[in-house]
């Protein structure tokens, strides 16, 4: 019995779903797949080696070729004699945000975490640097960050500026998250142990213990000048029905000399 044939990994859906000869058509029309598309848009568009599509539609070599001498033959037929071009069906599932490593789009969606939003792709030679964000300040509790300031940094200065919500996620979700945006370095203010072990876990770098305003932060990080607490750490706790978020008294979680006070504990 023939094995069956392995679901080709898509980007996501073409901006275009036909083209129509201008003038006298054959009235025919060719059905090019999703897969097929992909393929066509990586090798002519991108430019990528067989070998690079085949391990970003996570399928084998040959069974891209094959794929694409198809497509080719569809456009090919289209463009010569008169026949309208459509672009649906096919074997295929559209990334799920896991494989953002290899996206070859410039802007991306990312779906992980119940999350869904584009990103624009990080140049081949720039540092991603996120930072936890509230009102141009560094959020102070890692688990309850709502936005994600994220900077591109090329040759010592900021080329790229983008807020990204988290869409509600905390703690090993925001790691997850993170590392989905292609991060390097991490700054914050507290931050929990489990947190701290999955961005290590992400090879992200972590400069916690950090407050103020955001742009500075990552100003003086490229400087070389940012001042941070490399053991910082921060347990949340709820006593007695009032939530405590750690740096919501002007402090720094795990450096003490600006210890959290009152209904929370930092430095834990």
């Amino acid at each position: 019995m023939a094995r069956p044939s392995r679901c080709r990994r898509v980007c996501s859906e073409p901006d275009y779903e036909s083209f129509v000869p201008e003038g006298i058509a054959c009235g025919e029309r060719n059905c090019l797949t999703l897969d097929e598309f992909e393929a066509i848009r990586l090798i002519d568009l991108e430019k990528f080696t067989h070998e690079q599509c085949a391990k970003q539609m996570d399928i084998s070599r040959t069974t891209v070729t094959e794929i694409y001498e198809s497509a080719r033959g569809k456009i090919a037929d289209s463009i010569v004699n008169g026949k309208a071009l459509h672009i649906s069906g096919g074997n295929y599932r559209f990334c799920d945000g896991t494989e953002i490593y290899n996206c070859s789009r410039k802007c991306m969606k990312i779906n992980s975490a119940d999350l869904c939003q584009t990103v624009e792709r990080k140049g081949e030679n720039a540092m991603r640097i996120a930072v936890t964000y509230e009102n141009g300040e560094i959020f102070q509790h890692f688990g309850h960050s709502e936005h994600f300031k994220v900077y591109d940094v090329e040759d010592g200065r900021i080329v790229k500026e983008m807020v990204i919500d988290t869409n509600g996620n905390g703690h090993g979700a925001l790691a997850g998250l993170l590392s989905g945006l292609n991060a390097d370095v991490l700054i914050c203010g507290g931050i929990g142990g489990g947190a701290r072990n999955a961005l290590a876990a992400a090879g992200i770098e972590l400069y916690g213990g950090v407050s103020g305003n955001a742009d500075e932060a990552v100003k003086s990080f490229i400087g070389g000048s940012l001042t941070y607490n490399p053991d910082v750490q921060c347990s949340h706790h709820d006593h007695g029905g009032h939530g405590h978020d750690c740096g919501g008294h002007g402090g720094h979680c795990g450096e003490d000399r600006h210890g959290c006070a009152g209904n929370g504990h930092c430095g834990s």
